[in-house]
């Protein structure tokens, strides 16, 4: 069986064209697999950021022991490798771009966590389709750049597809962060940041997503189903509302005297630490892939285990 690597971010520091072309592409694939103590195996490739024109070349892999919780049913036994450095290697901090349509907290979350060193990276731009919302304004007040996006049909302000690609560019991004963006994200974008957007999304997915669902729309459907847990979902973006893999889930419960608004507060409050602990797993580089095509997030307490 084999894994696929999580190519990431395209985020050159030498591109000065929108949309990269195939022949500048660089990828690089540092393997793993493992053998457990009875003898099952996973191989799958660790999740590293993508550099073009001048990539390092990274270190030959050595053998290495570790077990994987909750995914190792009906995975082939193979020898596996993990490389020396993914854990131990110093770091460089990630640049983020954070999308966001109204207050933001999710972002406010996310940029609070780089400030304090808990995510390993930092806000490098915020993306927006609404300039005065006020994710848009906590944003300026702490001088992180702001883009007005999609442009507006009635104005010149705002950048198209062609010229956002551009910019994230420019700023070198590594990961894009969807935090409550309601704009389908365009297949230009898709296609230039390959399986590095993320979303999150405030139901247990695949349940409750799509278009059309979002805000209190989610948790209204959400207690009128009968259903006895919610939750945030993030999950890679792909072209469609909510169909990218998912990464990362936490269930909350959903009581007998719940309201919309009351399901909203408690997804919310799991939402600020689920995003963070992604956020930091992201710049970490401890993202995996499954054989199947599942990600997985490596621990950062012990490296053997997987969430």
């Amino acid at each position: 069986m084999e894994a696929q690597k999580l190519s990431f971010g395209l985020s050159s520091t030498l591109s000065t064209s929108p949309i990269q072309t195939k022949k500048n592409s660089i990828f690089k694939i540092p393997s793993f697999s493992y053998t457990s103590p009875n003898n099952l195996t996973l191989k799958g490739f660790f999740l590293q950021p993508h550099f073009s024109f001048s990539p390092k070349v990274l270190p030959l892999p050595t053998k290495k022991n570790f077990q994987c919780t909750n995914c190792l049913q009906g995975i082939e036994k193979e020898s596996v490798t993990v490389p020396n450095n993914t854990m131990s290697k110093e770091l460089k901090k990630k640049k983020l771009a954070v999308f966001v349509s109204g207050g933001g907290s999710n972002f406010r979350s996310i940029y609070e966590a780089t400030i304090e060193g808990t995510v390993h990276g930092e806000v490098a731009v915020l993306v927006t389709n609404k300039h005065d919302c006020g994710g848009a304004k906590y944003a300026r007040e702490r001088g992180i750049p702001v883009i007005l996006f999609p442009k507006a049909k009635d104005t010149s302000e705002g950048l198209s597809e062609e010229d956002l690609v551009g910019a994230l560019r420019t700023y070198n991004i590594d990961f894009i962060l969807l935090a409550g963006y309601l704009k389908l994200i365009p297949t230009e974008l898709v296609q230039a940041f390959p399986r590095s957007i993320f979303n999150i999304h405030p139901s247990l997915l695949p349940a409750f997503g799509g278009k059309g669902y979002y805000g209190m729309k989610v948790h209204t459907a959400v207690i009128a189903s009968g259903a006895r847990y919610s939750g945030p979902t993030i999950h890679f973006v792909d072209e469609h509302y909510d169909t990218g893999r998912i990464l990362a889930q936490r269930v909350v419960p959903v009581l007998a005297n719940d309201t919309a608004d009351t399901l909203a507060a408690r997804v919310l409050q799991e939402e600020h630490k689920l995003y963070v602990e992604v956020a930091a797993a992201l710049c970490e580089e401890r993202i995996v892939w499954r054989q199947d095509g599942v990600p997985l997030i490596q621990s950062k307490e012990d490296p053997n285990h997987y969430k």
